[in-house]
């Protein structure tokens, strides 16, 4: 069988293209070499449909060790009492929380999507807007911060069964036990979903939402930086606010319950591969080195966002705590689209973001989105991230200058391209 050397070469060019450039949005990074390796390996062959020691199939004593370590090991890194990873993402993740917990119709009261939320959370175009009866809280427009007193107000009112936090586009930190506080008096459920900030509540560097939140979920790629993935877990004290399917109110019965949500509630056979490599990532994560990466992850971002700031760009919530960046460019007069396409070709991968209370529609939008997981992976650190805001800043202010575009990408490859994609 003859190589097929157009989707190499495909990946050849990928390759380069992520080596030579300056990676910025906020759910990308760089795995190692020993994640990609268990990724790609002859794990990608074994059918397991089940749960370790229960499967469907025979010959699973093996993958069976391999999915059990990447349980242990998630367990050990969230302070977690259970998990699941067979999860092919964190869409499908939520996905099984919802059918475990919810019948069709039942209320959610999840973060608005305009304002940094994300679509599994009550969207209209996505399943759990279409099968829910979905509600929503924002932020403040005066502060750009969650508005808790508007999330109490629509849970008393709307009484909904699951309260979901967590967002793609918010860069500050929850409060998760004011969360728990508004969630008890209307005997809702909390499902918190932590696939940006996981890296950093896992290593203490931002609240701990599994002491007060019912149910977690994460992708396990993002700051994790592990390969893409899902992960469901249950905290210490799982209690069951009004026996919403199963009988008994522990956490034992909710486990079981979450397990036969994700196979066979939502998906088939979990990718073996890729749960060992999800174990390789969790592996990784328990380690001094990560912990030190994460600690730098949060210092480029806080700093990439104060230099932003002294180049007068409008910053959502005025900074961050986590891993992340909105930017409003309203005052630049320049929409995200614009800027997310100029970027890309001077070799700056950012993404286009809507921003709290925008006037432009999801296709244009008046922000982008940046994050630090990914240079931080290559071993950019705080001296050269006025660098980059510098180039950003050429980009965005010469934004319809093809040549000094041009000349930016120069500096960029210049920057990066003798970098490995993983320093660390």
């Amino acid at each position: 069988m003859s190589r097929d050397e157009i989707i190499f070469n495909l990946i050849d060019e990928e390759k380069k293209r992520q080596l030579q450039g300056i990676e910025l949005i906020a759910s990308e990074n760089f795995v190692s070499n020993d994640v990609m390796l268990s990724m790609g390996s002859i794990l990608t062959n074994k059918y397991a449909e089940g749960l370790p020691d229960k499967r469907y199939y025979g010959g699973c004593e093996i993958v069976d060790q391999v999915e059990k370590i990447a349980i242990k090991r998630a367990c050990k890194l969230f302070g977690a009492e259970w998990a699941n990873v067979q999860p092919h993402s964190g869409a499908q993740a939520n996905a099984s929380v919802l059918l475990a917990c919810l019948n069709p119709g039942d209320k959610i009261l999840g973060f608005d999507l305009s304002h940094g939320g994300h679509l599994t959370h009550g969207s209209t175009v996505n399943f759990s807007g279409k099968f829910y009866k979905s509600f929503f809280y924002g932020v403040n427009k005066k502060t750009e911060l969650i508005d808790y007193e508007q999330m109490e107000k629509i849970a008393k009112k709307e009484r909904p069964k699951l309260i979901i936090c967590g967002a793609s586009a918010y860069s500050r930190d929850w409060d998760y036990p004011r969360i728990r506080h508004i969630a008890d008096k209307i005997n809702a459920l909390i499902l918190a979903d932590i696939s940006h900030p996981a890296g950093l509540i896992a290593t203490k560097l931002l609240n701990d939402p599994l002491k007060h939140c019912h149910i977690i979920t994460s992708t396990t790629h993002k700051t994790l930086r592990g390969p893409r993935g899902g992960i469901i877990m249950l905290g210490q004290n799982f209690e069951n606010p009004f026996g919403l399917k199963w009988k008994n109110g522990n956490l034992k019965s909710m486990a079981s319950l979450l397990d036969s949500a994700v196979f066979p509630g939502t998906q088939g056979g979990p990718l073996e591969h890729v749960i060992a490599s999800k174990a390789v990532a969790f592996g990784e994560a328990l380690t001094e080195e990560y912990k030190t990466y994460m600690k730098q992850v949060q210092k480029n971002s806080s700093l990439m966002a104060k230099e932003l700031i002294n180049r007068n760009y409008s910053i959502i919530s005025g900074g961050t705590d986590n891993h992340s960046i909105l930017i409003n460019l309203n005052s630049k007069n320049v929409t995200g689209k614009m800027a997310e396409d100029k970027l890309c070709k001077a070799d700056i991968t950012v993404n286009k973001n809507m921003i709290p209370f925008d006037k432009e529609s999801p296709f244009i939008t008046s922000g982008i989105r940046i994050g630090t997981p990914a240079i931080t992976t290559r071993g950019i650190k705080e001296n050269e991230i006025s660098t980059i805001v510098d180039m950003i800043d050429k980009v965005i202010s010469n934004i319809n200058n093809d040549k000094i575009i041009s000349e930016v990408k120069i500096e960029v490859n210049k920057l990066m391209v003798n970098r490995p994609l993983f320093a660390w």
